[in-house]
Order: C-alpha cells, then sequence, then structure tokens
C-alpha cells in the first residue's frame, strides 16, 4: 500500500520540472492524479511513463493555461465530477520562466507576466478547491516558491517578488483554514531543470548552488523533490 492510496490530487504543471516529478510519485504512492499544464503531448507521455512503471495510482492528462480562469475552472470541475473528491492540490507551475532580468531592467509588465502565472492562479485554484475540502473536512495544499524569495537572487526580481507572494498566500491559508481540517504547505526546492543555462542568470545560479549545496548533490525531479 502507497501512503496515498485512495487519494485524489490535481498536480498544476506536471508536463515537466518539479510537477512531472511529483505527479509520477503520487501515482507511485497510489493517488489518482489529474495532471495539468498546457502541453498536452508531455502530460501524455507522463500519463504513460506511470503506467509503464506498474504504478497503482493513474494519472489523467488536462490541458490548462493557468492564465485563463475558466481553464481552472474546467480543471476542478472535472476533478471533482470524475474523481469524486479533490484530497490534494499541488501548484507547480511558474510562468514567465524563460524571460529572467536585473532589477533596472524589470518592467511592470515582467512582474505581471510572473503574477499571474504565479500566486494569482495559485490564488484562484486554492479559492476554487477551499469548498471542496472543507466539505470533505480534509485537504492538503502544496504551492512551490524558492530560495530566492529569501535571500534575493541578482537577475531574478519579477521571479522572486512572484515567489515571495506564494510564501505570503500559503501562510495566510495556513492560519486560516486549518479549522477546516486544510493542511497548507510551501515548498523550495533546488532541482535540476531544463531551465537551468538557458541564460546568464540561470548559469550563475547552478554554478553557485553546486558549491554550496551542502551534500554535494544537485537533486532530480522525482528522485528528490
Amino acid at each position: 500500500m502507497g501512503i496515498l492510496d485512495g487519494r485524489k490530487a490535481i498536480v498544476v504543471g506536471a508536463s515537466s520540472g518539479v510537477g512531472y516529478g511529483c505527479a509520477l510519485r503520487f501515482a507511485e504512492e497510489g493517488a489518482e492524479v489529474l495532471a495539468c499544464a498546457r502541453r498536452l503531448d508531455r502530460l501524455e507521455g507522463l500519463a504513460a511513463d506511470a503506467a509503464g512503471r506498474g504504478f497503482p495510482g493513474k494519472i489523467t492528462a488536462m490541458t490548462c493555461d493557468v492564465t485563463v480562469e475558466e481553464d481552472i475552472d474546467r480543471v476542478v470541475s472535472h476533478t471533482r465530477e470524475e474523481l469524486g473528491r479533490i484530497d490534494i492540490l499541488a501548484c507547480i507551475a511558474q510562468g514567465g520562466m524563460r524571460h529572467q532580468t536585473y532589477l533596472m531592467e524589470t518592467t511592470a509588465e515582467d512582474a505581471f507576466e510572473y503574477y499571474t502565472g504565479g500566486p494569482l492562479y495559485t490564488l484562484r485554484f486554492m479559492q476554487k478547491v477551499f469548498p471542496v475540502m472543507k466539505e470533505q473536512h480534509y485537504g492538503r495544499i502544496i504551492t512551490c516558491a524558492s530560495h530566492g524569495a529569501v535571500t534575493g537572487q541578482p537577475g531574478f526580481t519579477a521571479y522572486d517578488m512572484a515567489k515571495g507572494a506564494i510564501m505570503a498566500l500559503t501562510r495566510i491559508a495556513a492560519h486560516e483554514w486549518a479549522k477546516e481540517g486544510i493542511v497548507t504547505n510551501c515548498f523550495l526546492p533546488v532541482v535540476q531543470n531544463e531551465l537551468y543555462g538557458q541564460d546568464p542568470q540561470s548559469t550563475a545560479a547552478r554554478e553557485q548552488l553546486e558549491e554550496i549545496i551542502p551534500v554535494g548533490y544537485f537533486g532530480k525531479a522525482y528522485e528528490d523533490a
């Protein structure tokens, strides 16, 4: 038996990286997973990956643009109608990741892109699953931030701003919703992904992390996150 046997989960941003690894691990532990992102082909590959490994949990793929509220509504309603419950919400997606800027180069439009693709969609998903979790008197909400929101990373201005907002949102939910049986946590993963090395900022960040990680190992999404 897995620790998530019988649980129903939504994983947002499951087409790659940390989201892919989390969805895969949830299925390994027995959860039924609604995996959503914009790239359906990758989500279908994820579902096939889980099935090919013989995991007890099933992964269902569904497209979702987190900047479109109607897409979020569709994912939440489909999960409740088809799976009967929503036990876990994991908001892993983050928009704007391929456009990093230093402070003086950051525009309001840059920040809005990160906020729309980060804390704002997370807020919407949380608000829309809340009535279901409240009725169940059970829920687990997982959000995803970054160590940069705590330490500050040169060249990642809008990204770090958005991740700081996600951390604040998570704290508020933890206080307001605990009495409803809903546990809310934010994690700050440091794992290998396709974005490291795409620009000078991310290359420098990767090199710095490789030097300071105490165990001397740069984690991987499925194995570590």
